[in-house]
């Protein structure tokens, strides 16, 4: 499985860090499978704390770290996603004993909803339904160190 990293610098070796804010699956090392949504996130990096933006790319044989890691695996955003989530962006680490977290990206679009949620403007039903219609990226975080022992680096570009 090939997997991105968006950042203002090269990441040949990964390492957990624990943010200054939460996000969708707590703390750890987050990719990406889309290139695109690496790029993006690159250049929102890049405005918060200069640099210039840089796709690392990675692979990790997925079979053989899935059998190995406790992994928390999310299909699609359905009722449990959507709680996990708001429980992580909440400043819970709602996956304190996983290695892997896998599963689709709350990104700016979807963090409207969710904010709309979590403010009690809709329904859970309703941000599930708004969530259906939305194209949503997965994501792979290596949540411990173990996690990371199996993933390799391959390269990094600087993109515009």
């Amino acid at each position: 499985m090939k997997l991105y990293h968006g950042s203002n610098i090269e990441v040949r070796e990964p390492r957990i860090v624990k943010p200054c804010h939460s996000l969708d699956f707590g703390p750890g090392f987050y990719t990406t499978l889309n290139r695109d949504q690496a790029v993006d996130f690159a250049g929102k990096v890049v405005l918060r704390r200069g640099g210039v933006p840089v796709v690392n790319e990675y692979e990790i044989d997925e079979k053989v770290a899935f059998d190995l890691c406790d992994v928390l695996k999310f299909n699609q955003p359905n009722e449990v996603w959507l709680d996990f989530v708001c429980s992580c962006r909440d400043g819970f680490n709602a996956a304190e004993g996983r290695d892997l977290v896998f599963g689709p990206v709350a990104n700016d679009d979807v963090y409207r909803t969710l904010t709309l949620y979590r403010e009690g403007e809709l329904t859970k039903q309703e941000a599930l339904e708004r969530l259906k219609i939305k194209q949503l990226y997965n994501q792979l975080v290596f949540a411990t160190a173990k996690a990371l022992t199996f993933i390799r680096f391959v390269k990094s570009e600087v993109v515009a």
